[in-house]
């Protein structure tokens, strides 16, 4: 059986090995700017604009707009 205390004594103390995530939200802008990389990624991997237009424009359908 392997020794897990040290793992759970370290949980319960409320530390955590990364640093401390900050509650609220994030700027629209700096989100933003975290999205662009994968959404440019995904354009390119998807076959352009088009696909993504027709995409997001089936979605609509399907939501009822």
């Amino acid at each position: 059986m392997a020794h897990t205390a040290p793992r759970t004594a370290f949980r319960t103390q409320g530390r955590t090995p990364f640093r401390a995530r900050r509650t609220g939200r994030r700027h629209p802008l700096v989100a933003t700017a975290m999205v662009l990389p994968l959404a440019a990624l995904l354009v390119y991997a998807f076959g352009g604009w088009e696909a993504v237009v027709t995409q997001a424009s089936s979605v609509g359908v399907m939501l009822g707009r």
